[in-house]
């Protein structure tokens, strides 16, 4: 990295839904194939994390999250095997319930949504989209909760332009 770039990790939010035993993923098209996934995706400008995780699991899983807590701030590393492109990610995992599917449909490259157990995740490893999907689900099963008043957003988040 130049002397002059700035490190900038792409930031993610992630809904981590359990109901029964059973933990709600999608089944997304990557370019490495079918992957295995929590609810997740990029944070869009001016949007707090506990927004982006919300609209998130809507538009990949037609269901309406709520989020009860913060599971954790994540850091991790992909590089993708075909081109070589190496990122890192920031993802923020919150725990939460989700409603029934409202009957829209899934947002492009969401094959299906699925409920797995705790054991048929940890055997599905090899086709999940990070290790953060096991890794997520070790901790909410471990009692891991924040608050989720510890992610605060300042006003200027909201602000249309900011004057310099």
């Amino acid at each position: 990295m130049a002397a002059t770039e700035r490190f900038r990790p792409s930031t993610t939010v992630a809904a981590i839904i359990e109901s029964e035993g059973r933990y709600l993923l999608v089944e997304e098209e990557t370019p490495e194939g079918l992957k295995l996934n929590q609810p997740a995706g990029h944070l869009e400008p001016g949007e707090t994390p506990e927004q982006g995780v919300v609209r998130e699991a809507l538009e990949e899983t037609g269901r309406a999250f709520v989020p009860q807590a913060l599971l954790g701030v994540y850091l991790s590393r992909f590089q993708r095997p075909a081109t070589g492109e190496d990122v890192t990610y920031l993802r923020f995992a919150f725990c939460g319930t989700a409603g029934e599917p409202d009957g829209r449909a899934l947002d492009d490259g969401i094959v299906r949504t699925l409920w797995m157990t705790v054991d048929e995740l940890r055997a599905s490893h090899q086709r999940h989209r990070s290790a953060l999907v096991l890794r997520c689900v070790e901790d909410h099963l471990a009692g891991v909760r924040h608050p989720l008043t510890l992610v605060k957003a300042d006003a200027t988040l909201f602000t249309p332009e900011i004057k310099r």
